[in-house]
């Protein structure tokens, strides 16, 4: 079996190389990336891949029977990168590909949901076979602030009350090798999620138990949210988008209990409380 992953070389997509790797050592995978010099360190061929030059797709799919296509970190115009993936490998016969969706599809309220309900429609309309992981929250969206937290007392977002259920990425990556290395996912949709959720302010006294410090959970109306991110350096519209995300989490768009992903995987998912202890290492 033939597997490429687009991403390859990103957080998500290194990860989900080694778990292939690990799960299915017969298959012959593929990475797909911008910049194959980049990916010598994968331990797999690699190809040039740039979801914004769709007549270079085509080319590099050919002999891909299974597709990991790993949502774009680029977010212009996300929906029509993943459509000239879509159908560059439909033109190159591609069996099946595996999308790495958000949590709840169509019904998410999150502004981020909307590249992700349009590229689910592509997958429909192209009548290639697929899978679509409905990915929840990365418990790493917040680790990497855990310094600054704990430098200042507090742990500051726009979700008040609602229970985050994030697992690791390399739970999420394990998902990936999972369905992309073993038969009988074809035409399934996983809603993925950690199997234990948390407050903001459980997580910010998560911290402050492992770290010694006094920390608190800070909640901000979601445009005060947006701005204290502009003012951590971000744009302005990439800002308004993870306010959004965390105000959006305060009604449930982060929760979910059905442990679908520890039951894909074989194993629960990893704890909170492992990978703050983790980064904070």
């Amino acid at each position: 079996m033939t597997i490429a992953l687009t991403g390859a070389t990103g957080q998500l997509g290194r990860l989900a190389i080694a778990a292939l790797k690990a799960r299915a050592p017969q298959a012959d995978l593929i990475a797909l990336v911008r910049d194959p010099a980049r990916a010598t360190d994968l331990g797999v061929p690699a190809r040039a891949f740039d979801y914004t030059k769709p007549e270079t797709l085509a080319p590099a799919l050919a002999g891909v029977e299974t597709l990991v296509l790993i949502s774009s970190s680029d977010f212009n115009d996300r929906a029509a990168q993943h459509a000239n993936v879509i159908a560059a490998a439909k033109a190159a016969g591609v069996g099946r590909i595996v999308y790495t969706s958000l949590l709840k599809g169509d019904a998410s309220p999150m502004l981020l949901a909307a590249d992700h309900v349009a590229t689910e429609a592509a997958l429909r309309a192209s009548g290639v076979a697929f899978t679509l992981l409905r990915n929840g929250w990365y418990t790493e969206n917040y680790l990497g602030a855990l310094a600054a937290a704990i430098e200042h007392g507090a742990v500051i977002g726009a979700n008040p009350a609602g229970r985050v259920a994030s697992a690791s990425r390399a739970d999420y990556a394990e998902a990936i090798a999972v369905v992309a290395a073993e038969p009988g996912h074809a035409g399934k949709t996983y809603e993925l999620a950690g199997d234990t959720a948390y407050t903001m302010a459980e997580f910010a006294a998560e911290l402050a138990a492992q770290s010694g410090k006094t920390v608190g959970y800070v909640a901000l109306p979601q445009a005060d949210y947006a701005k204290a991110l502009e003012g951590f350096g971000l744009p302005a519209g990439f800002a308004a988008v993870l306010a959004d995300s965390d105000a959006r989490a305060n009604d449930g768009a982060l929760f979910d209990d059905s442990r679908t992903l520890s039951h894909l995987i074989g194993r629960p998912t990893t704890p909170l409380a492992a990978a703050m202890a983790a980064a904070l290492a």
